[in-house]
């Protein structure tokens, strides 16, 4: 890879994991006073509304329509993937 290349990979990464961490804290601190059930419904009721939101709400100007499903599903993928990776803490 390019230095630019590296360079945007990185920045890419960092703002992943920011945004990562930041909902991470959100996440926790929200739902901190309910039991577990309560939080995994939460988590979940969270994940199928921001994935339907992706699907129905996104548009995206100027793609074609390979590009739109593909960014829609990584994007609901990646919803997926971090809500999921949340854990109940009552700490």
């Amino acid at each position: 890879m390019t230095e630019p290349t590296n360079e945007l990979q990185a920045i890419n990464t960092a703002w992943q994991i920011a945004i990562q961490e930041i909902l991470r804290m959100v996440v926790r601190d929200m739902y901190k006073t309910g039991d577990e059930a309560s939080f995994h419904s939460h988590i979940k009721r969270i994940e199928e509304a921001a994935v339907d939101s992706i699907y129905t709400g996104l548009m995206l100007r100027g793609t074609d329509e390979w590009t739109e499903v593909l960014v829609k599903e990584k994007a609901s993928n990646f919803v997926t993937t971090l809500l999921t990776s949340f854990t109940y803490d009552k700490a």
